[in-house]
């Protein structure tokens, strides 16, 4: 089953900065792979010294927020949520002039991350990562956000490879409690006294955001409204084999689905982990869900723990829902 990212993700800003063809201390930026060299040579990037960038990407890493809190709602928020935000908790605490450090979907100008003028950070996680470790990239951005100087934008760039990663610099203890909001007004400290020209980004941002609601009898599991049909889209941190198995198992029993109109149409992977999906008629809302869902988790719990061979119709059942199956990353 195709899907599409967040329409309100920002237009990603070309890296200029950092992200270099011959690693991070290179002096060539990167620029489109079509686009002339920089370098002057006159050939085309792909041909020139993007040869050097490609081969300088780090080993990708399929589960990049494995061993954070809250693994499955970094992927949410990564990959499904328009607006949200979360407060992070440093292992080594934070430093002087920093009150705060925040995690938010998307920044103004598609920006990594941004140290306000209050000092406090915002640290970007829907931007394309230059390496293949979006957990090393989000790590540089952060050490490079809390000591700029406030008022500054956090430019792109691809993290040295003995870098720290978010695991290391993050308390693994620490809850991560992901707000969702209706908008983007969380981008400035006092929206109602903004500028003209920040108003109107704010009006397109928000008139672009897809309503969403973050469950919240079950984990990771988030409801949003589209015009024809609205849906549920549910983040679970199982195995992908015995969820699959599992799935089919209640598919097959008609027992999948979460309450009348509903259906289980099929699952993604991203960053390592399986979403299921639901379509839901367009008068459910977030509220109605609920309950079903955690009637829903329930059963499922049933069906992962058993270990009996899938029966003829569960089979169907399975390669109907693996047939559905795509890869965002």
């Amino acid at each position: 089953m195709a899907k599409k990212r967040s329409q309100t993700k920002a237009k990603k800003a070309q890296i200029t900065t950092g992200a270099r063809a011959t690693g991070a201390e290179g002096d060539v930026p990167v620029v489109g792979a079509r686009e002339p060299c920089p370098c002057g040579s006159g050939r085309r990037y792909k041909a020139c010294h993007g040869r050097a960038a490609a081969h300088a990407v780090t080993e990708l890493v399929h589960r990049p927020f494995e061993g954070l809190a809250g693994e499955a709602d970094w992927i949410a928020l990564r990959e499904l949520v328009p607006a949200a935000t979360v407060e992070l908790t440093l292992k080594e605490g934070l430093p002087e002039g920093v009150p705060s450090v925040t995690l938010a979907t998307v920044l103004p100008m598609a920006w990594p991350a941004l140290r306000r003028d209050d000092g406090s950070v915002l640290l970007g996680l829907q931007n394309d990562t230059p390496s293949g470790d979006i957990s090393r990239d989000l790590a540089d951005t952060l050490q490079r956000a809390l000591t700029a100087e406030p008022g500054t934008p956090i430019q792109g760039r691809r993290a040295p490879s003995d870098g720290p990663r978010l695991q290391d610099l993050l308390d693994p203890k620490a809850p991560f409690e992901p707000v969702v909001h209706s908008g983007f007004e969380f981008w400035v400290p006092d929206s109602e006294n903004a500028s003209p020209e920040v108003t109107a980004s704010l009006e397109r941002a928000n008139a672009a955001a897809i309503p969403t609601v973050k469950l919240s009898g079950v984990d990771a599991a988030y409801w949003c409204e589209t015009p024809e049909k609205n849906h549920l889209r549910w983040v679970m941190p199982y195995p992908e084999e015995q969820l699959i198995d599992a799935l089919a198992r209640l598919h097959a029993a008609g027992a999948s689905g979460l309450g009348e109109g509903t259906r289980l149409v099929g699952s993604f992977r991203a960053h390592g982990l399986t979403v299921p999906v639901w379509d839901l008629p367009s008068g459910v809302s977030a509220d109605d869900i609920e309950k079903p869902a955690a009637e829903f988790a329930e059963r499922l719990a049933g069906a992962l723990a058993s270990d009996a061979p899938l029966t003829a119709d569960e089979r169907r059942a399975r390669g109907g829902l693996t047939n559905r199956q795509v890869t965002l990353s």
